[in-house]
């Protein structure tokens, strides 16, 4: 029976809904996985589409720029009579008379307008066209605005925190596909048949489970020749980290159907002379679809983690690929950490990404099950 308080909805509607409605009408009653997945979804359109929301080229080099601070934007201006208008103002470069460090100072003389929808650098969306109409552009080329930042050789850390989370967010998205794959296939296989199949595949998995994750994810990505082009590194990448990312949803996987496949709506199929493809597929699998969602939310967050520690130990993807990962290891010196802190910008990327994926697969876990609420 359907606690109706759960789903904060009618008695008469509760009756008759599908259970992906019950999900939902549990899941938005929880308010934080609601924020997560509104934070999910922003951050995943960035992906899609990030140089609509970049603002410089973010592999051009800029001599004059290195490790430029971040500029504050403006919206009103009080210099030359009060003017209302986003903004920013340019930086001149001075020098600390004690130190002679090279110092950026904000020049209110020199202010900049910014124009939405403007034009900026020509970028490919989803390689389907080009086109150079950015959410965010500035009308002097001349004066580049850096929200994060420069790097050390004077490249936008902000444009190239957005590219790089195209590569970081759907490297966990293919990832936890082909683990997701892997475990419903051999995991299924395992529990429907039983018996010496079930004996050999239970033990590959312990043998999989039995690995050290991080030890193999590093030899097996030290294997890869360097010489590879970027396309090719990112799928072996993503096939590394779903080396081992399988064993545990193919144990769940299987024991699910060790108890269903007893069932009576099971034998009623056989009895009806149904396949085997489509008892597994059409009857058993949809019976514990939610529980296997909630999994692969959950399992890509560690996926962004791992290739963000590959790619930062210089084991995972390498440059000009722009990943979160390779981005960090910008911040493995002491001068970065001293007089460039903006450098750890990727790594506040990451943490915003895997907390709201987190919690975004914890609201729907607790929301997969309405009917035991």
């Amino acid at each position: 029976m359907v606690d109706v308080s759960i789903t904060n909805v009618r008695p008469d509607r509760a009756a008759v809904a599908s259970q992906w409605q019950l999900i939902w009408w549990a899941f938005k009653r929880h308010k934080l996985a609601m924020a997560a997945l509104v934070v999910t979804l922003a951050m995943y359109i960035v992906a899609l589409v990030p140089g609509f929301f970049a603002i410089n080229d973010p592999f051009m080099q800029n001599a004059r720029s290195t490790f430029h601070p971040p500029q504050s934007l403006h919206l009103f201006d009080t210099t030359n009579g009060f003017q209302i208008g986003p903004h920013y103002y340019g930086m001149k470069l001075t020098r600390d008379p004690n130190t002679l460090a090279a110092v950026f100072v904000e020049d209110t003389g020199v202010k900049v307008p910014i124009a939405f929808f403007g034009r900026g650098y020509t970028y490919s969306v989803l390689g389907l066209f080009e086109t150079d109409i950015h959410l965010i552009a500035t009308t002097d080329k001349s004066k580049p605005l850096y929200l994060f930042g420069a790097d050390r050789l004077g490249r936008d850390v902000y444009s190239r925190t957005v590219q790089g989370a195209q590569i970081s967010l759907s490297i966990g998205l293919v990832g936890v596909f082909l683990s997701l794959l892997l475990g419903i296939v051999l995991g299924g296989i395992s529990g429907y048949y039983g018996g010496r199949i079930d004996f050999v595949m239970q033990r590959v998995i312990d043998f999989v489970l039995s690995l050290p994750t991080i030890p193999i994810w590093l030899a097996l990505a030290a294997a890869l020749p360097q010489g590879w082009p970027a396309t090719l590194q990112y799928m072996m990448i993503t096939i590394i980290l779903s080396f081992t990312g399988w064993a545990q949803l193919a144990r769940v996987v299987r024991g699910r159907f060790l108890s269903l496949r007893t069932e009576e709506f099971v034998a009623a199929a056989r009895l009806d002379g149904v396949s085997e493809g489509r008892i597994i597929f059409r009857h058993m699998l949809p019976s514990f679809s939610s529980h296997i969602i909630a999994s692969m939310t959950l399992a890509v967050p560690a996926m962004i983690l791992a290739e963000t520690s590959l790619s930062f130990l210089g084991l995972g993807l390498q440059p000009p690929t722009i990943s979160w990962g390779v981005l960090l290891r910008e911040a493995q010196n002491i001068r970065s950490i001293a007089t460039a802190p903006w450098l750890f910008m990727p790594g506040l990327a990451v943490v915003v990404a895997v907390m709201a994926l987190n919690l975004f697969g914890d609201g729907l876990r607790d929301a997969a099950d309405p009917y035991n609420k």
